[in-house]
């Protein structure tokens, strides 16, 4: 792409019902403060989590990775398939050597895992299998195998690796945390559980209790440098966006989904195409929207409102701009989310 900037914003405007989707360590909705007002919040990395399992049934297995302390038992699966003579211990024994040649500190005595969390690919595990199966004896070999051939999961939100810094990946992909347009408290669900199996003649319930909610109508932005993706995964990029895109609009935190049955679409989606730099449009919410009848059609109007003014004032229009759920606004096509995603699938292929 000779170093060209281009960047993909995705703003997303989505009222959610009374909900529990992400909680703090007390079991409270996570809130912030922001304007000076009490915000309904969802972390970066609830939503995160559950782009990735949104993954799973758009790219194939080859194409997504794992974070987990288990990598071993991944490397060692894959030994069996090529040396299927191999015992597990013998196979776990193996893959720990292949994973300490490329740079990574296994502990033995907690049944082969890494000290902290480790993203790897399926690729990048083969890889791993069969230069242990040839008996490969640089280590150098082992490093550039988990260096290579990134899952497009990894180039999208990266790899921290605390026991070699050769082995991190930077993240092409920021998701803000999402808060709501307005000021929110917090409420509480009393409620109670009936024993089916109690004594006719017993009185009271089998279990009481409370539950933390609120509702609201959330601001949620992501921006992928496309840049970045192309250098890491070369011609996935556009699948990646197009994949990314529709996870990140279509995707929901699954905290007492069960509870609060809480699964929502969002209201109106506006996305654009920048060649400077990421803008987040947060700042049209710091005056928290006030209203008796509803948020959404306040917050839509305070959020291209805000967008006019940035664009005048500091980076001006975005190369391309896409607005699924309202009518076109500051020169928006307006298209339905298919038609959103191919769009970005044409025009990241264009660049791959």
């Amino acid at each position: 792409m000779d170093n060209q900037r281009f960047y993909v914003d995705i703003h997303v405007l989505q009222t959610v019902p009374p909900s529990c989707v992400n909680r703090d360590d007390t079991g409270r909705p996570k809130t912030a403060m922001y304007g000076g007002a009490n915000r309904a919040r969802v972390s970066s990395q609830a939503w995160k989590h559950s782009v990735r399992d949104y993954f799973h049934g758009l790219f194939t297995e080859d194409k997504l990775g794992s974070r987990t302390k288990y990598a071993v038992k991944l490397i060692a699966a894959e030994l069996k398939k090529l040396s299927p003579e191999l015992d597990d211990a013998k196979a776990e024994k193996t893959a720990a050597e292949a994973l300490a040649n490329a740079g990574l500190k296994i502990n033995e005595k907690k049944n082969n895992t890494t000290g902290a969390l480790f993203f790897i690919s399926e690729i990048q595990a083969k890889k791993l299998a069969e230069l242990a199966a040839a008996g490969e004896k640089d280590k150098k070999a082992y490093k550039e195998a988990l260096r290579s051939a990134p899952s497009i999961d990894i180039a999208l939100f990266g790899r921290m690796a605390a026991d070699d810094a050769d082995l991190n990946v930077d993240a092409a992909c920021q998701v803000a945390h999402s808060i709501s347009t307005h000021a929110v408290t917090n409420e509480y669900d009393y409620f109670t559980a009936v024993d089916d199996c109690s004594p006719e003649d017993s009185a009271g319930a089998g279990h009481l209790g409370t539950m933390e909610f609120n509702s609201s109508t959330l601001y949620r932005y992501a921006t992928v440098n496309v840049t970045d993706l192309i250098g890491l995964i070369g011609a996935d990029a556009a699948e990646a966006v197009k994949g990314f895109a529709e996870a990140f609009i279509c995707s929901m935190p699954t905290g007492k989904q069960n509870s609060y049955a809480n699964r929502t679409l969002p209201d109106m989606v506006y996305v654009t195409v920048r060649k400077d730099q990421p803008v987040n449009l947060c700042g049209a919410f710091e005056k928290p929207v006030v209203s008796k009848e509803g948020y959404i059609a306040l917050s839509k109007e305070a959020l291209f409102k805000h967008a006019e003014k940035i664009y005048d004032d500091f980076c001006g229009n975005p190369e391309y701009s896409f607005v699924v759920g309202n009518e076109s606004m500051l020169g928006a096509e307006k298209v339905s989310l298919n038609g959103l995603l191919d769009k970005l699938g044409e025009l990241v292929g264009g660049v791959v």
